[in-house]
């Protein structure tokens, strides 16, 4: 079960934070604040700490993705047959993890308005279904090991 886990939330963290990177740099702002906004959510004064913040941020990013990814191998080892309708699958868990991320925990967090800007939307749906979810649906299928439905 560990082997699913780490190979998603390798591939689906490194996805989704270089596209944030990538999104950063559009909107003309830097990667370390970036990273270190990511770190201040469970350590708010993450934002002074320079490049410690950063490297926090990326540790933050992953661990994040490492939940994601151990809430998906369970519920899919739990239930098999979410495997056998991987689009179904990737909607529901994508559009989920948007919801909880982007209505519930950033708001509460950084109090940030609602609903979030078009472009908010549109881009976090897209990490949220093809980076993470799409990826720990193919990564669950070739690797992890499901009792007989």
């Amino acid at each position: 079960m560990l082997k699913p886990i780490a190979i998603a939330t390798a591939i689906s963290g490194t996805l989704d934070i270089m596209f944030a990177m990538i999104l950063t740099m559009a909107f003309g702002r830097q990667i370390p604040a970036m990273l270190r906004t990511v770190a201040s959510g469970p350590f708010p004064a993450a934002t002074e700490w320079g490049s410690g913040g950063a490297l926090l941020g990326l540790v933050v990013h992953f661990a994040l993705m490492a939940i994601m990814a151990t809430i998906f191998m369970l519920i899919v080892r739990a239930r098999p047959v979410l495997l056998d309708t991987p689009w179904v699958t990737v909607l529901a868990f994508g559009v989920f993890t948007y919801f909880a991320m982007n209505w519930a925990v950033v708001p509460l967090r950084f109090h940030t308005p609602l609903p979030p800007k078009t472009i908010s939307i549109v881009t976090q749906l897209f990490a949220h279904l093809v980076l993470v979810s799409f990826v720990f649906v193919l990564v669950a299928k070739r690797t992890l090991e499901v009792r007989p439905s």
